[in-house]
């Protein structure tokens, strides 16, 4: 069969509406899967907690990359504003480097750098009398008295905020490696004082935010986006790993900013790591986005996690069914575990099978060449490796032996090895694809 030229654009068209990236709770693509056949929804958890809360508060969110997080905070983000709430989003992806050891001292300049940002992007000009980036360069040229690296220059903003900004520090710490360990050696003897300007700039920033809208008691909320995202590499995966834990647990009264209400992503191997740190950093449970509840604990597949995968791809593309029938998309959805990202690749796999083998709808063996192409991407598994997750599809749960094999558990999250559901109470699975491999 030949496509028509309708056909191929319109197959096109569907693969490039696939493209994985945060949506807001009003875009028409956005389904609002957390609220169907569900009793557990952390991002109302999360909104209670702060609209209720007259104190500065800190909550943390958890969840697997492709799992909605960045969308779901947005849709935090809104609840919150309806409620009267200045809410900044930072994406921290964008001024940190996440595969490289933190410390709270590069953590927090690359935090009030991009709160200084959001700020501008609102407000349209400094909310402070100072910026937090003029106070860093004097802290750094004076007191701290680093000679041997360059701490700033000049770029031209984007037209929304005008004029110039001054950088250096702010990039260095994301691209430059060495930069970074150089300025985490010259901060270690002024950490106490570094941190103590930033939660001045920081309530400084909310007085002047409430002094400007007339209300003394306007919530000002900080998400802190993509720090689930932090992972090691090689040789370096414990150190990082090791900061983690370090920043989280040792600096926890850092981490907890006068009159700011923060929610911080994290990694999902960091509750195991440390049970206590929701009421380490103030009190709070950890809320955790679990990846969509396609199948039950029994093997058996959920007709409400399915629908939810469909109604996300008819809001993709409402022509859907006449390239992909029902059954082949509840197949890869299954085959997917639930997670939207792996979800999309196999559905886009499949459009371009499609494509070149010039036929719809879909036929069943690109649907199989699909997921034998995401599964070889995942093989070979070495023998420990194997056992390990055999005893997780086996027992559904992920205890981890020792301290020493996080890095092996936070590659398992990462690379969607393992994912995390919830029915009831949190429970986890291996990747469906694997299970034939693991023989599970």
């Amino acid at each position: 069969m030949t496509l028509t030229p309708d056909q191929q654009t319109d197959l096109k068209h569907f693969y490039n509406q696939l493209e994985y990236f945060p949506l807001e709770p009003d875009d028409p693509r956005y389904v609002p899967f957390l609220e169907q056949g569900s009793d557990y929804d952390p991002i109302e958890s999360l909104w209670a907690r702060i609209v209720t809360s007259e104190a500065a508060s800190v909550n943390l969110l958890s969840g697997q990359r492709g799992s909605g997080k960045s969308t779901e905070l947005r849709r935090l983000r809104k609840k919150l504003i309806d409620e009267g709430c200045v809410v900044l989003l930072c994406d921290m992806q964008n001024h940190l480097n996440l595969t490289q050891p933190l410390e709270i001292s590069d953590f927090m300049i690359s935090l009030m750098v991009a709160f200084n940002l959001e700020l501008k992007a609102i407000y349209g000009q400094d909310c402070t009398r100072r910026s937090y980036w003029d106070r860093l360069i004097e802290f750094l040229s004076q007191e701290v008295q680093i000679k041997d690296l360059k701490l700033e220059g000049e770029l031209a903003e984007p037209e929304l905020l005008g004029g110039k900004f001054k950088v250096g520090i702010g990039a260095a710490l994301r691209d430059d490696p060495s930069f970074k360990t150089r300025l985490q050696e010259h901060l270690r003897g002024h950490v106490v004082e570094l941190i103590r300007q930033a939660h001045g700039f920081a309530a400084e920033a909310v007085q002047s935010i409430r002094q400007r809208d007339g209300d003394r008691d306007r919530k000002v909320v900080l998400l802190v986006d993509s720090m689930e995202q932090i992972r090691g590499v090689g040789t370096e995966a414990h150190k990082v790993h090791e900061s983690v834990e370090n920043l989280f647990a040792a600096h926890a009264d850092m981490l907890r900013i006068p009159l700011l209400h923060v929610v911080y992503t994290i990694p999902p191997y960091l509750p195991p790591l440390v049970p206590a740190i929701g009421q380490i950093l103030g009190g709070n449970p950890v809320c955790n986005l679990p990846s969509v509840h396609i199948r039950d604990r029994n093997g058996s597949p959920d007709p409400v996690g399915l629908t939810v995968m469909r109604q996300i791809l008819e809001k993709r593309h409402t022509g859907y069914r006449e390239i992909l029938l029902d059954g082949q998309v509840d197949r890869l959805a299954l085959s997917a575990g639930g997670d939207f990202r792996g979800f999309f690749r196999l559905v886009r796999d499949c459009l371009i099978k499609a494509l070149t083998r010039k036929t719809l709808p879909v036929p069943e063996a690109a649907v199989i060449d699909a997921e034998n192409h995401l599964r070889r991407e995942m093989l070979p598994l070495a023998e420990d490796d194997k056992d390990w997750l055999r005893h997780i599809a086996q027992h559904q749960e992920c205890r981890l032996p020792n301290t020493g094999q996080l890095p092996r558990l936070a590659r398992f999250f990462d690379t969607h090895l393992v994912y995390n559901y919830r029915n009831g109470e949190d429970w986890y699975d291996v990747h469906p694809l694997l299970r034939s491999e693991l023989g599970a």
